[in-house]
């Protein structure tokens, strides 16, 4: 619409002078005579056509004008929807900070005696034959080979397997470098956490040489045993999902689904000192 009136303003103008001129003319002759009743007869067609674009003009100047003022108001609403979005982001982001601190505190209150080192997960690793993380804390904040790494509730992430100067590799609980001593909350018997390469690929691991008259159902919380005094005590490996035979049909092994999200851990604590429970 506005391409048609800047390419025909000036057509539509010289129409209308000439329309004006025309009733001008004829406004002169305020009789009746022949002469001014030709001019009127002749006339009134070209009038009615001014009145018409005249009145078409004032349309399109008010839609070109309502036009302007929709667009306008269009492009403000859009910067407030936009601002409103990054409000709600940034009042996530700041809950999520809040529960993540919260959860720390919890943490260090529940496991006061453990020497706890933040650290950052900067990388991971999984492939057919291992799990690892690298985070942002090695030998210079006292981070050692077989310190347990666990999340902010506290959940058993891994083993530290390798140490750089600030950096440290982790072997997460469902690589087949894991091998602890856990226990079934429940009933406190004792068994082994292990990985295995098959259950490695669906993000599991395997809690193995569970006794013959172990009672062992599914959702069994499964816990670190700290026996030895290698690794602490009553860190949360994972839950039961199922109990199977092995191979030889002979001896059972439950599948267990680890607590911690190895997908999505952001932050960590390496356990660097703990209370050896007897």
């Amino acid at each position: 619409m506005k391409d048609f009136m800047k390419h025909n303003g000036i057509l539509i103008l010289i129409v209308a002078v000439l329309l004006a001129a025309i009733t001008f003319v004829c406004s002169l002759f305020a009789g009746t005579d022949p002469l001014s009743n030709a001019v009127g007869v002749l006339t009134t067609p070209f009038r009615s056509g001014l009145n018409t674009v005249a009145g078409w003009v004032d349309d399109v100047n008010g839609y070109l004008f309502d036009y302007d003022t929709l667009k306008t108001e269009n492009e403000a609403l859009k910067q407030q929807v936009a601002d409103l979005e990054e409000q709600a982001r940034a009042g996530e982001d700041a809950s999520e900070e809040n529960t993540r601190l919260r959860e720390l505190l919890n943490l260090r209150e529940k496991h006061s005696s453990f020497d706890l080192e933040s650290a950052m997960v900067t990388a991971r690793s999984t492939s057919n034959w291992s799990s690892t993380l690298t985070i942002s804390a090695g030998s210079d904040y006292g981070v050692e080979v077989d310190q347990c790494v666990i999340d902010e509730y506290g959940n058993l992430v891994g083993i530290v397997s390798e140490v750089g100067t600030n950096w440290a590799t982790v072997n997460t609980v469902i690589d087949t470098y894991t091998e602890l001593g856990g226990s079934i909350a429940r009933t406190n018997s004792a068994a082994i956490i292990e990985g295995d390469f098959t259950l490695m690929q669906q993000g599991k691991l395997k809690l193995s040489y569970l006794p013959e008259d172990t009672q062992i159902i599914s959702g069994d919380q499964i816990l670190t045993s700290g026996k030895g005094g290698v690794y602490p005590s009553g860190l949360v490996v994972g839950s039961v999902e199922e109990i199977l035979d092995d191979a030889s049909n002979l001896n059972r092994y439950a599948v267990i689904a680890p607590s911690a999200d190895l997908d999505h851990l952001v932050q960590v604590f390496v356990i660097k000192d703990f209370d050896i429970v007897s």
